[in-house]
């Protein structure tokens, strides 16, 4: 699962590498503020990063948007590399499966809801659908 798992880390890591802070109390916010140099007034110079008590300050906006349409574009031409859905694409469907623990429930529901796929967009990409069902038929012969 190498390249699919190093992209992963390596968003990850560029994820946890970006100056946020979260907050779940006034405490922790005024922590926050302070290690941005602001005071708990400073509101208008902080972003909340969407229902998660993330914050992140408003100037580093553009970089976190290229952060993330980069890591975007990353994934997709990941995929697109991979037309026989052998390599990235099954290393992610079996990764996720995995991780969704499908040998358990035979349930892909969780897995596309993770990757942001639909089950049309699997039945209509034939690299797609082949991954996943060679990831399906790995996992099930690593539980008997």
């Amino acid at each position: 699962m190498s390249d699919y798992l190093a992209l992963k880390q390596r968003h990850q890591q560029e994820v946890n590498d970006f100056p946020f802070f979260f907050a779940f109390s006034n405490k922790q916010f005024e922590e926050g503020m302070a290690k941005f140099g602001l005071t708990p007034d400073d509101t208008d110079k902080i972003y909340k990063f969407g229902s998660m008590g993330g914050f992140y300050l408003r100037t580093d906006a553009p970089r976190l948007k290229e952060m993330f349409d980069r890591q975007d574009k990353e994934k997709q031409e990941a995929l697109a590399s991979d037309t026989k859905g052998t390599g990235y694409i099954y290393q992610m469907f079996l990764y996720e499966l995995a991780n969704h623990e499908y040998g358990y429930t035979g349930d892909v529901t969780d897995t596309l809801d993770a990757l942001g796929l639909t089950e049309d967009e699997i039945a209509n990409s034939k690299p797609l659908l082949h991954g996943l069902n060679k990831a399906i038929k790995e996992i099930r012969r690593r539980e008997d």
